[in-house]
C-alpha cells in the first residue's frame, strides 16, 4: 500500500510516500532496459519530512545529491540505500556551513540546481545553500542547457561577442551544437539582425552554384559527403575573410545551415538526370538496359520511359544499396557490354562481349578491364557515359586495366599514398 505524504509541484521533485507504514523519499530518474522511466525509495524520517515541507532549498540540493546515486544505478541496478540515506542529515538538519562543505566531496547534479533558479555565481563559488535562496518550485530547462553550453565553450576557451551569440541563436545552435540549424528570425535582437542576415549572405553568395548531390551508395536521403565538405570549406573561408572577428563556433554555424540546406533541397528531389557527356554521340544512346545487383534482383530500363537510364539507375542502387550489396551491373544485352560498379572498392569494371556462344554454355568470351574511382561524381561520370555511349564512351574514364593482379597492385598502392 502506498500513499502519497507530501509532494511539490507537478514536475519531477521527489515526492515523500508512506509504503506499509514507512515514509519514504520516492524520485524517478534515468530509465531501465526498456526505456521506461525509472522509480527509486528510501527511507527518511519525520524530522526530515518536516523539513521538507518547509525548506524547498534544502529538498532540491537532497535531490541533487541522490540524482548520481540513481544514474550510478543503471538500468536494472539498485539504488545504494545505505548513501542516500546518510545525505539525509547532512543536507536537511546542518547548519548552511556544514552543507556546503558536504557538497565539496560529493557528486551532484548542478544542472538541476540552475534549472530551479540557483544563484550561478554563488553555486560556482561553493556556496550553494545560499544559491538556492533564489529557488523555485517550477524548472526552467533552458536556463541549464544554456549554462551547460556556455561551460563547455568555456573549457575550449571560446569567447562570444554578442554577434556571435546573435548567430548561433538565429541557428537554433546557441543551446546544442548538434542541433539542425535553421533560420529562426524573430529570435535574433532586432538591432543585430542586420548583421547576422550579412554574415549569411556572405556564405551564400560564396557557395552560389554549389548543390550537395544525394549519394544513393547510402540510402534514398545520405548525400555526398565529399560535396558537403566542399561547400563546408567555401562557406567557412568566405565568413573568415569579410568577418574576421567572428568566433569559430560562429562560423561552423554558418557554414552548418548553408550546406544542411542544400542537403535538404537534394534529399527532397527526384534523382537528377544528367545530361549526355559533350565528347558523346547520341547515335550511341542505349535503348534498353539491364540494372542488377549483387544479390540477383533485376531491373529493366526502355528508352522512351518516364525517366532517364541515368536517372532510373541511381534510385535502383538507392533502394537497394546495403551492406553486402555493394556490387551493381548495368548491362546491354543487346550489345554484349556493360559496366559494373564495386561500391565497396571504390573501383569499376567495364566488360565487353568478344564471342557469344549458346546462351547458357561455357564459350562465351567477355573482355573484363578495371579502373578506380575516387567519388561518387567519377561513378556518375561512368554511368552517364556508357548509357550515352557503350563501352567505347568509357576511355577517357580510365586509364583500364586488364591484368588483374596489376589492378590489384594499383589499388594497393592507392591506399598507401
Amino acid at each position: 500500500m502506498r500513499d502519497i505524504v507530501f509532494t511539490r509541484g507537478s514536475g519531477w521533485i521527489p515526492n515523500v510516500i508512506r509504503e506499509d507504514g514507512e515514509l519514504k523519499l520516492m524520485l524517478g530518474a534515468g530509465a531501465d532496459a526498456n526505456h521506461e522511466p525509472r522509480t527509486f525509495t528510501f527511507p527518511v524520517g519525520e524530522a526530515h519530512l518536516a523539513v521538507l515541507r518547509e525548506d524547498l532549498a534544502r529538498h532540491l540540493l537532497l535531490w541533487s545529491a541522490v540524482l548520481p546515486l540513481c544514474d550510478a544505478a543503471g538500468t536494472r541496478g539498485r539504488l545504494d540505500e545505505a548513501a542516500a540515506v546518510a545525505l539525509l542529515d547532512p543536507i536537511l538538519l546542518s547548519p548552511p556551513a556544514d552543507v556546503d562543505a558536504l557538497f565539496r566531496h560529493i557528486p551532484w547534479d548542478g544542472a538541476r540546481l540552475i534549472a530551479h533558479g540557483a544563484d550561478i555565481r554563488l553555486l560556482e563559488r561553493g556556496r550553494l545553500h545560499a544559491a538556492m535562496r533564489t529557488a523555485t518550485e517550477t524548472s526552467d530547462a533552458k536556463r541549464a542547457q544554456e549554462y551547460r553550453a556556455n561551460r563547455a565553450r568555456a573549457e575550449r576557451g571560446t569567447v562570444l561577442s554578442p554577434l556571435d551569440t546573435a548567430i548561433l541563436t538565429y541557428t537554433g545552435q546557441y543551446l546544442h551544437g548538434a542541433t539542425v540549424p535553421k533560420r529562426i528570425t524573430d529570435a535574433v535582437d532586432p538591432a543585430l539582425l542586420p548583421q547576422v542576415l550579412r554574415v549569411i549572405s556572405t556564405a551564400e553568395q560564396a557557395c552560389a552554384g554549389m548543390r550537395i548531390a544525394r549519394d544513393p551508395r547510402r540510402g534514398k536521403r545520405a548525400t555526398d559527403k565529399r560535396d558537403w565538405n566542399r561547400m563546408a570549406t567555401t562557406a567557412e573561408k568566405a565568413v573568415r575573410r569579410a568577418h574576421p572577428d567572428l568566433a569559430d563556433d560562429a562560423v561552423r554555424t554558418v557554414s552548418f545551415l548553408i550546406c544542411s540546406e542544400a542537403a535538404d533541397r537534394s534529399r527532397n528531389a527526384p534523382f537528377d538526370d544528367e545530361r549526355p557527356p559533350a565528347a558523346s554521340g547520341d547515335s550511341a544512346t542505349k535503348t534498353t538496359l539491364s540494372f542488377t545487383d549483387d544479390k540477383d534482383v533485376e531491373k529493366k530500363w526502355h528508352l522512351g520511359g518516364p525517366r532517364t537510364a541515368t536517372a532510373e539507375f541511381w534510385e535502383f542502387v538507392s533502394d537497394r544499396s546495403a551492406s553486402g550489396n555493394e556490387v551493381f551491373t548495368i548491362e546491354d544485352e543487346q550489345l554484349g557490354e556493360g559496366i559494373q560498379l564495386h561500391f565497396y572498392a571504390d573501383s569499376a569494371a567495364r566488360i565487353t562481349t568478344l564471342h557469344k556462344g549458346e546462351p547458357g554454355g561455357p564459350d562465351t568470351e567477355y573482355q573484363v578491364e578495371y579502373c578506380l574511382v575516387d567519388s561518387l561524381s567519377d561513378y556518375r561520370n561512368l554511368v552517364s557515359a556508357f548509357v550515352h555511349g557503350g563501352c567505347a564512351s568509357l576511355d577517357p574514364h580510365g586509364p583500364w586495366i586488364s591484368d588483374n593482379t596489376e589492378f590489384e597492385r594499383a589499388r594497393r598502392q592507392r591506399h598507401t599514398k
